[in-house]
């Protein structure tokens, strides 16, 4: 409902209050800047398009503002209406937040329509995307209580976060974020991985509605995700943090590879064990590949534990031996482990 005769809330708000403000966000950026990354949750409502975004860049740069100004309102004249009605249908009860990269003349000029349209609240970015890019890098190098959960490849350490979650604990879920498992076969089964900028603001999103004053937990990870990285700032704190190593038999690990990988395409298991035949070994890798010909995935799985568990002790070596806690288990009973994770390192919980 839109009330009629009624003055709106126009406010201009720095990226902190920005966000906290429960309202749809809408981009206004041409789709090109939003694919490239954009505020998580964000509506794409582009006032120009990628073609048109080009012109008038190139007309400011020549010509001066007047001429890029002329040009923008010939580009986004016919699409008034059309941006109203998808506003509207993002925002039904006419509250609702704008922003373009710089908080300029985009975002500017759509709360000015919405405004006259009768929205009730239209709220801008004070200084745009790159304001809220801004307080997300600086969000990375600010202190906080975690807890790593550790273990080696097919420990089963996105589960245990799970439990951890149950229990009451705080947990980010990194591969999640990043959409990939972490080693050759970490893609296999999950959608495309989000540019390196856009899981930063998956992160940072995460970390903002989490409370720092209780610990939050997360799963021990190499800086790399697929192709996207953990910030360094983030992942200084992460490599300090007390660790929780989780010391499960390699035969139990691999039993459980077979059961997360055995369904999907050979084609796929086949491919992303080549891409590590160099740190297996030629040999290895034949061997894995013929057993998985055969359907004998224990035995890719076994071989390839050869190398992740070396390449992960390494990483695991570069944490300070006082900081890691190791449990000896068996996946039999998860919740056990996260019960006695959370007793050794995070709050009491009731048994």
């Amino acid at each position: 409902m839109y009330r009629a005769n009624c003055w709106t809330v126009l406010q201009q708000l720095l990226p902190s209050s920005f966000l906290d403000l429960d309202a749809p966000v809408l981009d206004v950026r041409s789709p090109a800047e939003h694919a490239h990354a954009h505020i998580p949750g964000a509506h794409s409502l582009p006032l120009f398009s990628n073609e048109e975004r080009a012109v008038v860049g190139t007309l400011y740069k020549q010509q001066g503002r007047e001429a890029a100004m002329l040009e923008g309102l010939r580009c986004v004249g016919p699409k008034l209406a059309r941006l109203v009605e998808e506003a509207r249908n993002v925002a039904p009860n006419g509250i609702v937040k704008v922003h373009c990269w710089r908080g300029g003349e985009r975002s500017a000029s759509v709360a000015w329509l919405l405004d006259k349209a009768g929205f009730q609240q239209v709220s801008t970015l004070k200084g745009g995307y790159k304001a809220f890019r801004g307080e997300v890098l600086q969000r990375f190098a600010q202190p906080m209580d975690i807890r790593i959960l550790g273990g080696y490849t097919g420990t089963g350490k996105t589960e245990l976060l799970r439990h951890l979650r149950t229990l009451g604990e705080q947990t980010i879920d990194l591969e999640a974020l990043a959409q990939h498992k972490g080693s050759s076969y970490g893609a296999i089964g999950e959608d495309p991985q989000p540019g390196n900028e856009q899981f930063e603001n998956l992160l940072f999103d995460r970390l903002r509605r989490i409370d720092t004053g209780r610990p939050v937990w997360l799963e021990d990870e190499s800086q790399l995700i697929g192709r996207v990285k953990i910030p360094d700032a983030f992942f200084a704190q992460m490599r300090n943090a007390p660790c929780f190593f989780v010391d499960m038999p390699r035969e139990e690990r691999a039993q459980r590879l077979v059961k997360d990988y055995g369904a999907y395409p050979k084609a796929d298991l086949a491919e992303a064990t080549k891409r590590i035949e160099k740190r297996i070994g030629p040999q290895h890798c034949k061997t894995a590949l013929e057993a998985l010909e055969n359907g004998d995935l224990y035995t890719v799985a076994m071989i390839t534990l050869g190398y992740y568990d070396k390449t992960y002790a390494h990483g695991l070596s570069k944490r300070a031996t006082a900081s890691v806690v190791r449990h000896e288990a068996s996946s039999a009973n998860m919740e056990a482990i996260a019960k006695e994770a959370i007793r050794t390192h995070g709050r009491p919980t009731t048994s």
